[in-house]
């Protein structure tokens, strides 16, 4: 086996070439100074060039034989040594050429780990709905995704999944996108110029009237941990994300508070906790073997992400309950049946209930299925408002950062304004 450091390379000298027991063997080429090989102690033989590139000692790697010849090896070390010569870093041209050549799914997966799971709460919705949504796009090239391909998703979720999802999702292509240009991807953001659907501002909260029938249904969840986080909700008006990832630790038995470390303001917020609340969260501690008041059901060392099944039954059966209120409907509905618990049962006594009313032309109203999660922070608010409570009482207790955060909850009861009309009305007929 060849062991001389310089040679004059050709397919049999290289062939022979010595491999090492550990490390690595290095041989320089007679014919192109600085095309180099090593060879590895199982056998893999590369071609490099190593120079000094902007007073950096560099290995440039050009590719493993036999795949690339010597022909090709020395023609490419020419061409980088030129490329040195007039003060161009080669490395920094491939890089620069690897991100213009990469897929949407691998920038996707660089943008989970670099910058969505360190600097984003919710990189778990990003990870989840680019999933459901752009797997087609995920082994094209970024620059083959066109301002067309994100019209086309944007129009598509906005039929399929309303207008919510869909400028959500038109803002995760959005910023995917920048930190692609901001990574040294040299195309131009597909999702620029396409406007989202116009959204209105929701007023909506969980009626007194209609508050009843919920705390019903919730009683009667048999998913447990589904009912407590609704519960802990409802009790503390704290944002569902925030509410997903609490943890033991972050709660104060002695005070009698719960500590959420970071918000979407960025900011910490202390969150007293009633006894009601606290009865709840005394009940899991007990059986809870996670670090996370409301672990996955699959792994305790994760915390749960959704309850969408679990929330549409209770909204189901609350909406039969509040139906049962109306002399008109109430005979439709078997009191008996109200006790399923299965998803399936009760989703198929709540559609049965809709066509035996469209059989006798029954207008039912909508009950409680236009109640959002986030409704229920809205709710909280809101109660407080009805009570009485100061608007700084309320944005305080809901950790809002700017008071026209909770301009909203001046105008969402209007007792109290009725009351005052009421008492002027009075006054001018007295």
């Amino acid at each position: 086996m060849t062991k001389s450091n310089e040679l004059n390379f050709t397919v049999k000298v290289i062939e022979e070439l010595y491999v090492p027991n550990k490390g690595i063997a290095t041989y320089k080429d007679l014919k192109e100074k600085g095309l180099s090989i090593y060879v590895t102690a199982n056998g893999v033989k590369t071609f490099f060039v190593r120079k000094r590139v902007k007073g950096r000692d560099e290995r440039i790697i050009i590719g493993k034989f036999p795949d690339v010849t010597i022909e090709q090896a020395r023609k490419r070390a020419l061409s980088l040594k030129g490329l040195i010569a007039s003060n161009i870093d080669p490395l920094a041209e491939e890089r620069k050429e690897r991100q213009n050549r990469k897929s949407f799914g691998e920038h996707f997966s660089e943008y989970l780990e670099r910058y969505s799971k360190v600097h984003k709460k919710s990189w778990l919705y990003d990870e989840r709905e680019v999933k459901k949504f752009l797997t087609h796009w995920f082994k094209r090239q970024l620059s083959d995704i066109q301002k067309s391909d994100v019209q086309r998703m944007h129009e598509k979720i906005f039929r399929e999944n309303g207008l919510y999802q869909a400028n959500r999702m038109l803002e995760r292509v959005r910023g995917i996108f920048n930190k692609a240009i901001e990574w040294g991807w040299e195309g131009t953001n597909p999702a620029i110029g396409i406007k989202k659907y116009k959204e209105k501002s929701r007023d909506r909260f969980i009626q007194p009237a209609e508050m009843p029938c919920l705390l019903k249904s919730l009683e009667e969840e048999t998913n447990q941990t589904a009912k407590d986080y609704f519960f802990i909700l409802l009790l503390t008006g704290v944002r569902r994300t925030n509410t997903l990832m609490m943890k033991w630790s972050e709660i104060n038995w002695e005070r009698k508070e719960w500590r959420i470390p970071d918000t979407k303001n960025g900011v910490p917020v202390t969150v007293p906790l009633t006894e009601r609340a606290l009865d709840i969260l005394s009940k899991r501690k007990k059986v809870c073997q996670s670090e996370w008041v409301f672990p996955s059901e699959t792994d305790n060392q994760k915390h749960l992400i959704n309850f969408k099944r679990a929330w549409k039954r209770t909204l189901q059966k609350a909406t039969i309950y509040y139906w049962l209120q109306e002399e008109q409907i109430a005979p439709l509905i078997n009191i008996e049946k109200l006790k399923l618990s299965s998803y399936e049962a009760v989703d198929n006594f709540y559609n049965q209930i809709i066509i035996d009313s469209k059989k006798q032309k029954i207008e039912l109203p909508i009950g409680l299925m236009d109640i959002h999660l986030h409704d229920i922070r809205r709710t909280f608010g809101s109660y407080q408002a009805i009570t009485g409570a100061s608007l700084q009482i309320i944005g305080k207790s809901l950790g809002h950062k700017s008071p026209q955060s909770t301009q909203v909850y001046a105008r969402l009861n209007l007792d109290p304004v009725r009351a005052s009309i009421e008492k002027a009305v009075d006054a001018m007929f007295i």
